[in-house]
């Protein structure tokens, strides 16, 4: 099976639709696939349900989609940065779901490994909890939350072999493992492919199982939110 594609646009060709559920890699602008959300933004779908730690910045990464209204919802637990996101939220345009940045993550792990549902004490007494099921464990009262499953992944990596094994780079990491664990279908953006074998199964971070598609992109921008200097 080919899973390499040879750009962003042919690598959604066929899977993206109007109204999925698209789930994001990356923590701020930080190990976000770039060239994977532009072609999406190309793509022209519409009402799309984001999962994303945060929608990135105003004009670049998840705030493209913001200013050409393709996303209808988000699922988030941060919202600063984006002021586009802060207008539409503030004005009804847009639809949220407060998450705890660790619930989130929690969530797309336990919804790639399987499991529908799980208890945590994060959110339990705040409106994070109101409308969900309080129990009981050993005197300490729980909040269940469902996990969650995207249609599509959208994940970067700094490295991956042709079988979809993938290396993160340092904080790069953070969301990516778990996004791309909770996609029906997953495309990853990397930096460098090389060939099956030429990875230390050591050092891989993503099993190739959880990757349908890969594409390349070994100059992403990179850009950088806030950049501070010293004098």
């Amino acid at each position: 099976m080919n899973k390499v594609y040879p750009d962003a646009s042919s690598a959604l060709s066929g899977i993206v639709k109007d109204g999925q559920t698209i789930a994001v890699g990356g923590f701020g602008l930080c190990g976000i696939p770039e060239a994977l959300i532009a072609a999406l933004r190309d793509s022209g779908v519409q009402n799309l349900t984001a999962i994303s730690n945060n929608a990135g910045v105003d004009g670049f990464g998840l705030g493209q989609l913001l200013t050409t209204r393709q996303i209808k919802k988000m699922i988030a637990s941060y919202v600063g940065e984006n002021k586009e996101f802060e207008r539409q939220y503030l004005a009804g345009e847009l639809e949220l779901e407060f998450t705890p940045q660790g619930t989130l993550a929690e969530k797309l792990r336990a919804g790639g490994a399987g499991i529908p549902a799980f208890f945590t004490k994060t959110g339990v007494g705040t409106l994070v909890a109101e409308g969900k099921e309080i129990r009981d464990f050993d005197g300490v009262n729980y909040v269940m939350e469902r996990s969650l499953v995207a249609d599509i992944s959208l994940v970067k990596a700094q490295k991956a072999d042709r079988a979809g094994n993938l290396i993160f780079n340092k904080t790069a990491r953070n969301f990516n493992p778990n996004v791309a664990m909770a996609g029906k279908i997953t495309i990853v953006e990397v930096e460098e492919l090389v060939e099956v074998g030429q990875l230390d199964p050591d050092q891989i971070h993503t099993a190739g199982i959880f990757v349908h598609r890969i594409v390349v992109n070994a100059t992403p921008e990179k850009r950088i939110e806030q950049r501070t200097v010293s004098k």
